[in-house]
């Protein structure tokens, strides 16, 4: 079947010309479709048959969505999504939406559709507390990271899962528009005009500069598992008692720090957005102090599970068992895997920075701090979050904890 992007109307015919349909819904008599996608590169449907049961179509179009048709883009990012959601429901199970079909001409696939869940960004703004999330999407984390590395895989196994996932398309999207493009004239670009100093005074920093183009380096070239790559709070939904990672189209083998740079840096966001959504003080004080202990908590039980898998499974190639196996090796093995984490958490704190502030001044900006309509109220979150942006960059190579990055977030927003 050529390829055709489809609408509410023949995303139905579409699936009733699949043989699977009847695995699917009760019946096919009078299903309803409608696109509900919002995000930048894609279009999604939910399709009902009005008794319960539905599934989600994700397909790709051969543009940048956020950008229009004059922004061509290769469809093989679905590809990328399938192998790595299915990829993930093998290593973290139960957090990650299930794969029913997947369609490569049409650059498709459908998925279980999560309509008891949420996605993460709206019920931030509204100050919900999810009291599982940070077990949940370390866990996640501590599993998809470790299991793709070489601290557990053997070198060949590693290659050839590197090479089932060379996605240069889309890395490119990132490579530009997180690390280079915000920090220069380019048009696509936009940012609150009340900022105009600020963006000014970033893109001429020399030393913040080349600490960005580092970072950029590391992203490009530092091939230490397969990561997400757009792990942030409109990448993930969830309810009370589940939580679920979606859209992994940027999948490649890459830095972890960058998974949770990302994620940690949206909730940063989220905890400035507050400012403005929340006036009354003694609410915004509690609400964002559960922020910051979520950011606490996500880095603290990431880096426990991490270090127990890596404990439980010494056997990658990057250095194995037998390797530590001399009087005293046992403690230098211990050095090792703090030096190694502790470096995690560097590369977290830099690829974060350089997340928050492309959110101030590239082309994709935060739901949660663009909704607030008084733009000079909004450039007070805004130019928090450059400020923070900018010191976990340039001072990330002094960080030996979580609290040594939630104290820059206290220092610059005066909590």
């Amino acid at each position: 079947m050529a390829y055709r992007a489809l609408d509410n109307d023949t995303v139905i015919d579409y699936l009733l010309n699949q043989s699977s349909i009847s695995d699917l819904f009760k019946t096919d008599q009078n299903l309803t479709a409608r696109e509900i996608g919002d995000g930048n590169l894609n279009q999604v449907f939910v399709v009902d048959d009005g008794l319960g049961n539905s599934v989600i179509v994700k397909q790709a179009l051969p543009y940048l969505r956020v950008a229009g048709d004059s922004w061509p883009l290769t469809l093989e990012r679905i590809h990328f999504e399938t192998k790595a959601l299915k990829l993930q429901n093998e290593l973290a199970p139960g957090l990650v939406p299930q794969v029913y079909d997947y369609d490569e001409e049409m650059a498709l696939v459908v998925m279980e559709n999560l309509n008891r869940h949420e996605l993460m960004r709206k019920p931030l703004v509204k100050r919900i507390r999810f009291p599982l999330f940070a077990d949940h999407i370390s866990t996640y984390l501590a599993r998809t990271l470790f299991f793709t590395s070489d601290l557990y895989l053997s070198g060949p196994q590693k290659k050839s899962l590197q090479a089932q996932f060379i996605n240069p398309d889309l890395c490119k999207i990132q490579e530009d528009f997180v690390f280079t493009h915000p920090f220069m004239d380019s048009p696509e670009n936009q940012w609150n005009p009340l900022l105009d100093d600020e963006i000014a005074k970033v893109r001429s920093n020399g030393d913040l500069k080349i600490s960005i183009a580092a970072m950029k380096a590391k992203y490009m070239t530092e091939g230490q598992a397969i990561i997400h790559s757009d792990l942030h709070t409109g990448s993930i939904m969830l309810n009370e008692f589940d939580t679920r990672v979606i859209d992994p189209e940027f999948g490649f083998c890459g830095p972890m720090g960058f998974d949770i740079g990302a994620l940690i840096e949206n909730i940063i966001l989220n905890y400035l957005s507050h400012f403005s959504h929340t006036p009354q003080e003694y609410e915004r004080l509690s609400y964002q102090e559960y922020l910051l202990d979520l950011v606490r908590k996500i880095w603290n039980l990431f880096a426990e599970k991490f270090e127990k898998l890596w404990l439980e499974n010494p056997k990658g190639d990057l250095m194995t068992k037998g390797y530590w196996d001399y009087p005293g090796g046992s403690e230098d093995f211990a050095r090792y895997q703090k030096w190694y984490i502790n470096n995690l958490l560097r590369d977290t704190a830099g690829f974060g920075g350089c997340k928050m502030l492309r959110r101030m001044m590239g082309i994709v900006s935060v739901w949660d701090i663009t909704i607030i309509k008084d733009t000079a109220k909004r450039a007070v979150c805004e130019k928090m979050a450059i400020r923070i942006g900018t010191r976990w960059i340039l001072e990330r190579d002094r960080f030996n904890c979580i609290e040594d990055l939630i104290s820059i977030v206290r220092e610059e927003s005066g909590a």
